[in-house]
């Protein structure tokens, strides 16, 4: 009943910029934390950036400074604007969420998106 959907990735120059949006939808649900995970050609998936309902962040070292997460709990999104791309960014960029199913007994759920490419190429 919960799903998340990613969209914003595709092709970009080093150096450029791109946003990634992720919208929870369904019904009975509630969002609690929502991150960003990647997967690369090769490598394991590694988390990129968490945020907090309440909006604490943390980043992975390799973004730091780079990548801006954020949310709009009214809409139920979670962004993650990246900057400064590096060929080493392209991945699968997965939305994750802890949520909670309400009724007739609350359940926690965790729920992940299909996944958006970002391709960072000359």
């Amino acid at each position: 009943q919960v799903q998340l959907v990613e969209s914003g990735g595709g092709l970009v120059q080093p150096g450029g910029s791109l946003r990634l949006s992720c919208a929870a939808s369904g019904s009975s649900f509630s969002i609690e934390a929502m991150r960003w995970h990647r997967q690369a050609p090769g490598k394991e998936r590694e988390l990129v950036a968490d945020i907090t309902k309440g909006g604490n962040t943390n980043y992975a070292d390799s973004v730091e400074g780079r990548f801006t997460i954020s949310r709009d709990n009214a809409k139920n999104t979670v962004y993650l604007q990246m900057n400064s791309l590096k060929p080493e960014d392209t991945a699968v960029y997965y939305c994750n969420a802890d949520a909670r199913q309400w009724g007739p007994t609350t359940i926690p759920i965790s729920v992940w998106g299909q996944g958006t490419l970002v391709a960072v190429s000359s």
